[in-house]
């Protein structure tokens, strides 16, 4: 089968979809089938044992029309399209069948960006909230798109109800959970080792590891630090909110327990993960946290905002602790309650259990045969 991967991003960029990707497509083409991508960034980078083009990034109208005559050559060989983004100009689809990868509500996060809606605006909110046009546009778009697929793949239940209320059939939703392979040389240092390597002391030690962006609530969290003593808080990542989030440290007298190291290697951030008593994701939204998954794959307990695809990861006094979003109070109260006693040793003994769901073979296994039953079923429809 000749698959047409349509994604924004692609390795070696950042982010999910783009790791996705690219762990993903080797095991897709062991099956037996052939995989070309398309995707913005530079065209000079990359080698990989598949095609790969880039669309340069200049002005908007320019790229977008530049993707979408890439993609038209493509679709008229493809016997299957995998899309991995919301919002990328496919046109001429015709009678291709197509797969959508939703990891998160595009609709929302562009309101958020573009200053339409207030960047703490709660998500799920959002989704029955009217708001001015241009909002109800973008709403109006990702609706109609999810709407014309043959299958649509989310990483949790949560973004499953989500996609069905844009009025996705609930039948062509289906969950295949994020997975991770754990990280074999910080496996095996301990959590003392894995401090000395980094320089690091003894001591409480919280990671957050995160884009820095307003729903990340690291706000609440440096807030929630000033009022615990001796407790250090290592905030691993870059974004627009950390400047002021350095200015909100230094406010709350805290520059010597709050660091913000900016982007961090994942080579260290998986001895990071071993390093830490906890890691911490207060966020107001998540669809299926990676993070929350390398942090148990590492065997370190979490603290989690009782939000989005969060509950389905940390089961509550197993391998973590889930408190109320927004509610400072009860952050708080968490870490203090998380760093008592044998409440540390008690979750980090238990931080691997329930994570077989998890597990890297499933989600390949589950998303080849995704596509291949999609096309199949196309193919018999003609």
């Amino acid at each position: 089968m000749r698959i047409f991967v349509a994604s924004g991003i692609f390795h070696p960029e950042s982010g999910g979809p783009a790791t996705y990707l690219y762990r993903l497509l080797p095991a897709v083409q062991a099956r037996g089938h052939d995989v070309r991508v398309l995707a913005f960034g530079d065209p000079s980078g990359g080698d990989y044992p598949y095609p790969v083009t880039r669309i340069p990034r200049r002005s908007l109208p320019l790229r977008m029309a530049d993707y979408a005559r890439a993609a038209r050559r493509e679709l008229a060989s493809a016997d299957l399209v995998f899309v991995n983004s919301l919002g990328l100009p496919l046109i001429g689809y015709g009678r291709v069948p197509r797969v959508l990868k939703v990891v998160g509500d595009l609709a929302w996060e562009r309101s958020v960006n573009k200053g339409w809606i207030p960047a703490t605006e709660d998500i799920d909110v959002f989704q029955t909230r009217r708001y001015d046009p241009r909002v109800e546009a973008v709403k109006r778009m990702r609706a109609r798109e999810v709407q014309r697929m043959d299958r649509i793949i989310v990483p949790s239940e949560y973004l499953r109800r989500m996609v069905i209320g844009w009025g996705a059939p609930p039948e062509r939703v289906q969950v295949i959970y994020n997975a991770l392979e754990p990280d074999a040389r910080a496996a095996v240092l301990s959590q003392e080792e894995a401090r000395a390597d980094l320089g690091l002391g003894p001591g409480p030690l919280l990671l957050a590891p995160a884009r820095l962006t307003a729903w990340k609530g690291i706000d609440h969290l440096i807030r929630a630090v000033a009022q615990i003593p001796d407790v250090r808080l290592l905030v691993a990542g870059d974004g627009p909110e950390e400047a002021h989030l350095r200015d909100l440290a230094a406010a709350e007298g805290l520059a010597d327990r709050v660091t913000l190291p900016g982007r961090v290697p994942r080579e260290r951030l998986a001895r990071l993960f071993r390093a830490a008593d906890y890691t911490v994701l207060y966020s107001g939204y998540e669809g299926l946290s990676h993070t929350l998954l390398e942090s148990l794959l590492a065997g370190t307990p979490v603290i989690a905002s009782d939000k989005g695809g969060n509950p389905e990861v940390v089961r509550h006094g197993v391998n973590g602790l889930l408190v109320p979003y927004v509610d400072p109070a009860a952050l708080v109260k968490t870490i203090r309650a998380a760093l008592a006693g044998e409440t540390r040793a008690r979750l980090s003994a238990h931080a691997g259990e329930g994570l077989r769901r998890f597990r890297w073979e499933t989600l390949v296994d589950q998303t080849v045969a995704a596509l291949e039953v999609t096309a199949q079923g196309a193919k018999e429809r003609r």
